[in-house]
């Protein structure tokens, strides 16, 4: 008997795996392959806000950056290559979005670091943008978020809710459900729960060109504490392991990666020595789900009314006991799940607020309308 299951071993499941052992919850753990063995273990992983113009997922993502990058840096610091950031535009509409974020941003940026002087003359003549960030290992760092909760190697078949507790494949019960799953099939059967899939493929490679930063551009190519360049992940909506007949292809992916690359740092002498690919989640709205699971037939059997007024209460709303999500992180995984899974945790132990703009009873309001 624990106190929380966690269905998902990607950075969201781990993160919420260690705030909830930090607060003295026995947790259980599990995964249809492995911790980090899907999109986030393929994830770039890089501590980045978003650059971009004003709007609610920048603005969200400035305060994930800010406690995420402390967080590696004082808690997972063996997990964490600290580096500086050079965010690279890509053409000439980017060019004046980030002249405007330089001349609003409350961030701290610093001076161009010398490894800039290494970029392609083609990157050189675009703005950029320089500010303190770094890098996680994606495994190493899920590994260490899940190590105080008991994991176990389970494709989940089942969930049902039986005397105050989740029930799962009649192997194991809890108090408390979390779906982190990501992309791929739902436990439920929920017409309002929908995900984009967002297929990742991410490189280590050796190579005799130094590189000190952290730089993005078409690709991210970023150093490591091995000494090893990761370069990656690309983001491809169209393929999903679950619906592609054929395989992905490895080779056309690397070459896609170090193409990439090349228009921002020339690599010499490289040599793959890693392939990482996955399958990431994003939400439609691109905002990511955070909260309660809303039980949409019993809902729109009691309170339809209440639902499809312009502004519903959230609270008015029905939802499954005891049963929570974390999804739709996107690209920026490991930036986002720490700061939310502290979210989630405090509301689960001590009932604190979820803000409106993350819960996943956004979509059910959206969807009963659309239904009428």
């Amino acid at each position: 008997m624990y106190d929380v299951a966690i269905v998902g071993a990607g950075i969201n499941g781990c993160a919420m795996a260690y705030e909830l052992t930090r607060l003295g919850k026995k947790v259980l753990l599990l995964d249809t392959e492995g911790i980090a063995a899907g999109g986030s273990g393929a994830a770039g992983a890089f501590i980045s806000p978003k650059f971009s113009k004003a709007g609610e997922l920048k603005e969200l993502l400035h305060e994930a950056y800010l406690y995420s990058a402390e967080f590696y840096r004082n808690n997972f610091s063996h997990v964490f290559t600290q580096a500086p950031l050079i965010h690279i535009a890509k053409d000439e509409a980017d060019d004046g979005m980030l002249q405007s974020y330089k001349a609003q941003t409350s961030l701290c940026l610093i001076e161009t670091p010398p490894c800039y002087s290494a970029l392609e003359e083609t990157a050189k003549q675009r703005e950029s943008v320089c500010l303190d960030g770094g890098i996680v290992d994606a495994k190493a760092a899920c590994v260490a978020l899940a190590k105080e909760s008991m994991f176990y190697k389970h494709k989940v078949k089942k969930i049902h809710y039986k005397d105050e507790n989740w029930v799962i494949d009649e192997s194991y019960c809890a108090k408390d459900l979390i779906l982190a799953t990501g992309a791929y099939e739902s436990l439920l059967q929920e017409p309002y729960i929908k995900l984009r899939g967002i297929w990742g493929h991410r490189i280590d490679v050796k190579t005799t060109t130094q590189n000190s930063c952290s730089l993005h551009q078409y690709v991210s190519i970023s150093p490591t504490q091995e000494g090893v360049v990761a370069i990656g992940a690309t983001h491809n909506v169209h393929y999903h392991p679950q619906k592609n007949t054929e395989p992905y292809n490895i080779q056309k992916g690397r070459e896609e990666l170090l193409y990439k690359a090349s228009q921002t740092l020339q690599l010499e002498n490289v040599e793959v020595i890693k392939d990482y690919t996955g399958l990431r989640s994003g939400s439609f709205d691109y905002i990511p789900i955070l909260g309660r699971v809303v039980d949409s037939k019993e809902t729109l059997r009691c309170c339809e009314k209440k639902v499809k007024v312009k502004r519903p209460d959230y609270k008015d709303f029905h939802y499954y006991p005891n049963l929570y999500m974390i999804n739709g992180n996107g690209g920026y995984g490991f930036v986002l799940a720490p700061y939310l899974a502290k979210i989630l945790a405090e509301h689960i132990v001590a009932q604190k607020e979820i803000p409106s703009s993350l819960q996943l009873a956004r979509f059910f309001a959206r969807w009963a309308k659309r239904e009428s």
